[in-house]
C-alpha cells in the first residue's frame, strides 16, 4: 500500500500532536493555576500568533504559526533560566505571590513535571481503556514450536521447554520473550529455561530480521524462531482495577523498550538512522489514521508516552532540565548563578536545534514524496 498522501498525512499530524501539545501544556498551567501563579500565555505553536483571545484571568490563549510544539508562559518567568527580572523585584510581595518566581522550589517543580506527567497519564488511560474493553491475552513463557534452521533449534531449545528469565529478567508470559528478543538483534543473550522440572542455561544470539510494513517502512528486529502453542493462548477479561495495572504496566514495558533504544543508538549497536522528528511522525500519523481507530489512538499513546519520557530527560530547555537545575538548588540551598543556567540552557537548545536537525535529515533522506 502507498503512503496515504499529504492531506491525511497533515490531518493525521495535526490530530495527534495538536491535542498532545495542548494536554502536556495544560498539565502545567493546570498546576500553575492550583498553586495560585498566574499564567500569561497559553501557547500551541511558537512565532507569531495567528489567533486568540484573552480569558477574564488575563492569560491570553493563542495559535501560533509554527506548530510544532507549545508553551504556557508564567508571570515572573520572564527568562530562559527563570531568573528573577528587574521587573519582578520591583514587585510588591503579595503580587509576587502569584509569579512563578514567588513560589516555593517543590512548588515549581511540580508546576514543571505537571505536563509529562500529564502526557504519561493520558497514555496510562487510553492502554487501560484499550484493556478493559477487549481484556488481556495470556501466554505462558512455554515453547509450542521450534522452526527448523531457526537459532532457536541450533542453541537446543526444544518444545516444552518454559523461559524463565532472559539476560537475568525475569519473564512472565511470552510476550516479555518477544518483546526482549526483539531489542536485541545480533547481540548475545543469556537463556534460564526449564525443561522437565531441571534449570538450563543456554547462550544465543537472535538473527537479525528485517520487517517492511504495507506502508513500506521497515524495522529491524530480533528473531529467534519459537513460538507458544496456540492452545495455551488465553484472552480474560479485567475489571477497571486490573486494567489500570495493564496500562501501567504497558507504559512502563514502552518507556524501557526507549531507554534500551537510546542507549544502543549511543553505542553504537542501533543504526542513528532509526531516529526520526516531526516529518516522520507525521508520516506514521497519516499511515495510522487510515488504519482504523484503534491503531490511531494507540500511537496517540505511544508518542505522549515519548513526549512525556522525552520532556523529563536532564536536558535544559526541556522540562527534565529544569528539575535537575531545582534538584542542585535545592542540594545547594541557593540557586545556581544566572551565568551559569544562561550557559546551561544555551548549550541544550544547541544540543536539541542539533538533533532536531539530525533526525530531520534522517526523515528526509528516508522519503519519498507523499502519495508512493
Amino acid at each position: 500500500m502507498h503512503s496515504p498522501g499529504l492531506l491525511i498525512t497533515l490531518v493525521g499530524f495535526a490530530l495527534v500532536l495538536g491535542p498532545l501539545v495542548f494536554i502536556h501544556e495544560f498539565g502545567h498551567y493546570l498546576a500553575g493555576r492550583m498553586l495560585g501563579v498566574r499564567a500569561d500565555v497559553f501557547s500551541i505553536g511558537f512565532g507569531k500568533e495567528l489567533l486568540g483571545w484573552t480569558d477574564r484571568r488575563g492569560t491570553r490563549w493563542k495559535l501560533s504559526v509554527l506548530p510544532l510544539g507549545g508553551y504556557v508562559q508564567f508571570a515572573g518567568d520572564s527568562n530562559p533560566a527563570g531568573q528573577p527580572s528587574a521587573e519582578w523585584l520591583s514587585l510588591s510581595a503579595d503580587e509576587r505571590a502569584s509569579t512563578l518566581q514567588g513560589r516555593a522550589l517543590w512548588q515549581r517543580a511540580l508546576i514543571v513535571v505537571a505536563g509529562p506527567v500529564t502526557n504519561l497519564v493520558l497514555a496510562v488511560l487510553i492502554l487501560s481503556g484499550f484493556a478493559f474493553a477487549y481484556g488481556t491475552i495470556i501466554v505462558p513463557p512455554v515453547i509450542g514450536l521450534v522452526a527448523p534452521g531457526t537459532v532457536a533449534e541450533k542453541a537446543g531449545l526444544k518444545s516444552g521447554d518454559r523461559i524463565v528469565s532472559l539476560n537475568g529478567a525475569p519473564i512472565a508470559g511470552f510476550l516479555d520473550i518477544r518483546m526482549a528478543v526483539m531489542q536485541h538483534p545480533g547481540e548475545r543473550m543469556d537463556v534460564v529455561l526449564d525443561r522437565a522440572g531441571h534449570r538450563m542455561t543456554l547462550g544465543l544470539t537472535p538473527a537479525k530480521r528485517v520487517e517492511t510494513d504495507r506502508f513500506g517502512n521497515s524495522q529491524a528486529s530480533g528473531f529467534l524462531g519459537i513460538a507458544p502453542s496456540p492452545a495455551s493462548i488465553e484472552r480474560r477479561p479485567l475489571g477497571p482495577i486490573g486494567a489500570l495495572g495493564e496500562g501501567l504496566s504497558e507504559t512502563r514495558d514502552i518507556i524501557g523498550m526507549t531507554i534500551t533504544g537510546i542507549q544502543q543508538i549511543v553505542t553504537g549497536r542501533r543504526d542513528t538512522r532509526e531516529l526520526g522528528g516531526p516529518i516522520k511522525i507525521a508520516k506514521y500519523s497519516g499511515e495510522q489514521l487510515v488504519s482504523g481507530w484503534q491503531s490511531f489512538v494507540g500511537f496517540i499513546a505511544l508518542i505522549s508516552i515519548n513526549l512525556g519520557f522525552i520532556n523529563l530527560l536532564p536536558i535544559p530547555v526541556l522540562d527534565g532540565g529544569h528539575l535537575a537545575l531545582f534538584l542542585a538548588e535545592a542540594i545547594r540551598r541557593k540557586p545556581i548563578s544566572l551565568r551559569a543556567q544562561e550557559l546551561a540552557f544555551g548549550t541544550g537548545l544547541a544540543l536539541v536545534v542539533a538533533l532536531m536537525l539530525f533526525v530531520t535529515f534522517n526523515d528526509v533522506s528516508a522519503l519519498k514524496l507523499f502519495g508512493g
